[in-house]
């Protein structure tokens, strides 16, 4: 079943228009990548399924239900999640507030502290340690942590990778499918496209705003990715 479905979105910061009649959809249990460059508009594509950037035109339903113009925190209710580009976790807290704040709002579901500590293992040993002393890789896994508790339907993932050694990266890659075996459906923005394949079910390619290319991540050949992301073929 569909769990998430955008008909014909426009998004405008102001007169400036960022997004172009996108149609997108996922399904309950899926794993979908948004793709392209810097500047393409996947983060403010994600901002409109939270309400955070609302739609000008089209509509974004969730479950059937029309979300287009509703709060973030209204939505967040309803089970959406996300892991924003850069963190965003309270430097003054220690790990396990920083998890806490995900909680203070949790719907009823699998997540628990004891759970995501078991997910990310070494999130344990730091659990006291204040969020501003740990790696970039460290803070990412307890931002994946804090929206999992949460206890989200659907887990929209900003850049995941940005800045982090590949090793780290695989590390919380690695993850995905444990989420997903609860029933989480997961929207991963990402401009590694190997990794974007390898972790997902389809992908949508975004260029100026525009889907330049949809399809099942397996079928769909680099060649036609390259184009999509370009908006050219490259010689």
């Amino acid at each position: 079943m569909t769990l998430l479905a955008l008909e014909n979105v426009d998004v405008f910061y102001g007169d400036l228009q960022a997004i172009f009649g996108v149609n997108l959809h996922i399904d309950q249990g899926e794993a979908v990548a948004l793709i392209g460059a810097n500047g393409a508009g996947k983060s403010t594509l994600l901002r409109a399924m939270i309400g955070l950037t609302a739609a000008r035109h089209g509509t974004v339903r969730l479950d059937g239900h029309d979300i287009t113009r509703e709060r973030c925190d209204l939505v967040a209710r309803r089970g959406v999640a996300i892991v924003p580009e850069g963190r965003r976790l309270f430097a003054s807290l220690t790990v396990e507030e920083n998890l806490l704040m995900g909680a203070a709002r949790a719907r009823p579901g699998p997540w628990t502290l004891d759970a995501v500590f078991a997910l990310f293992p070494a999130m344990r040993e730091f659990r006291h340690h204040n969020a501003a002393e740990l790696s970039g890789g460290q803070q990412q896994m307890v931002a994946v942590g804090r929206a999992l508790l949460t206890n989200p339907r659907l887990l929209l993932c900003d850049e995941l990778s940005l800045g982090l050694a590949p090793k780290v990266v695989g590390e919380i890659y690695a993850c995905f499918a444990g989420i997903r075996a609860t029933g989480v459906s997961i929207i991963l923005v990402e401009q590694d496209i190997v990794r974007a394949r390898s972790a997902s079910n389809r992908l949508y390619c975004l260029l100026k705003g525009r889907v330049t290319l949809e399809g099942a991540s397996d079928a769909v050949s680099l060649d036609a990715i390259s184009q999509a992301y370009f908006g050219e073929r490259r010689q």
